[in-house]
């Protein structure tokens, strides 16, 4: 895909950028895998804002993604490239031997009429089969990682995202994660091959506010903008500084390069080296 640039006709046009559709082959979604979901905008059960800044945007459907692809060894037609609202990759129709039909995860460069296949052995690795990650030679990229067998994919599945797999020790997989991480899962965890379509992604340009809204992401405020009541950097005169030695969030807590994992928790055995922090000017 490619990013399409236009005439500067206004001050947003000139600094906005889209992706090209053109691997997208159809813009009617399969009905039986679409569901209606209600836009909580960042509100847990109780009504309250858990995440800040999210709330209207454009009506959209769900559609049913099979992250598990636990079809094994019935072979499958892909059947369309399309676009879903709800994710910054492209999914992809699948449509087995036996008449049923999937949305997955669409690999890089899958085409229409391509047969995939998912197995609990070895088959042929070729982008876009899925198998346990016990039988993939070490060295190969993949992506929608299962962290426990059976649960379904959780790891790389946005746009342009893949995994690095290292080797298999002791009945685990040892991975190197996008962030750098490098961590232990299961070598019964299944895991499809290649990367995720649509990496041009990141390089979008979304150029004005109201992009960001039709997104559902509402705007930003400084906290040293706010008032006191409203915020720990708010308050005084003019354009000062937070007045604090670390920064803080509006609920008092601290804020930027902190780190938010819980102690103790038991997956911290599989982790062998943790992402690279960014470095604080």
């Amino acid at each position: 895909m490619a990013i399409k640039l236009y005439k500067p006709t206004t001050p947003a046009r000139r600094h906005t950028s889209v992706l090209m559709s053109a691997d997208i082959t159809t813009s009617k979604p399969h009905k039986k895998l679409i569901v209606s979901s209600k836009n909580m905008a960042g509100r847990n059960n109780q009504g309250k804002i858990t995440v800040r800044h999210q709330g209207g945007g454009s009506k959209k459907k769900v559609r049913i993604i099979d992250y598990k692809r636990d079809k094994f060894d019935i072979p499958a037609v892909v059947v369309s490239i399309e676009y879903d609202p709800n994710r910054n990759s492209r999914i992809a129709l699948l449509s087995y031997a036996d008449g049923e039909k999937r949305y997955i995860i669409a690999s890089a460069d899958l085409q229409v009429g391509e047969k995939l296949l998912s197995s609990q052995k070895l088959i042929e690795l070729k982008v876009g089969n899925t198998m346990p990650l016990e039988v993939v030679p070490p060295g190969m990229f993949v992506y929608n990682v299962e962290m426990t067998p059976g649960k379904g994919g959780q790891l790389a599945r946005s746009a342009g995202n893949s995994i690095y797999l290292m080797g298999i020790d002791n009945g685990h997989a040892q991975l190197k994660m996008p962030s750098s991480e490098v961590r232990l899962v299961s070598e019964k965890c299944l895991a499809t091959i290649g990367s995720v379509s649509n990496p041009d992604y990141k390089n979008i340009r979304w150029g004005k506010a109201g992009r960001s809204r039709h997104r559902g992401i509402r705007p930003t405020v400084r906290g040293k903008a706010m008032n006191p009541v409203d915020h720990p950097h708010g308050g005084g005169e003019g354009s000062n500084p937070i007045g604090l030695k670390n920064p803080k969030t509006p609920s008092g807590k601290p804020a930027l390069g902190v780190k938010t994992r819980r102690h103790g928790k038991k997956s911290d055995t599989l982790i062998i080296s943790r992402r690279k922090s960014k470095k604080r000017k």
